[in-house]
């Protein structure tokens, strides 16, 4: 088993804002990152949903508190769901470059 990343769909629209669509800057972030070095995302399942919560399978697997994407979740268990913990493991466990400060 891989790890699993989980983000949003690229564009989405909110029911509390009709008539207009958005984006999650942190999954826009990491969707880049795996544009940029696909040798490194084949690594990873990657799992794209829709925004409007409850997202039944994030909650199934770590619980409704932990429903924040971007996610990665661990193959051995254990999940990032914070954009600077996520960009971490990303270069820890699958070698993309760190950030710069």
């Amino acid at each position: 088993m891989r790890d699993r990343l989980y983000l949003l769909a690229s564009e989405f629209p909110d029911a509390a804002l009709p008539g207009r669509a958005f984006y999650c800057k942190d999954c826009i972030t990491v969707e880049g990152l795996l544009a940029a070095f696909p040798d490194r995302a084949a690594n990873l399942e990657v799992i794209r949903l829709p925004y409007p919560r409850p997202r039944a399978e994030i909650v199934a697997l770590l619980g409704e508190e932990n429903q924040n994407l971007p996610c990665l979740v661990f193959a051995e268990g254990g999940f990032a769901n914070e954009i600077e913990a996520l960009l971490a493991a990303l270069h820890t466990r699958h070698g993309f470059p760190e950030r710069h400060p």
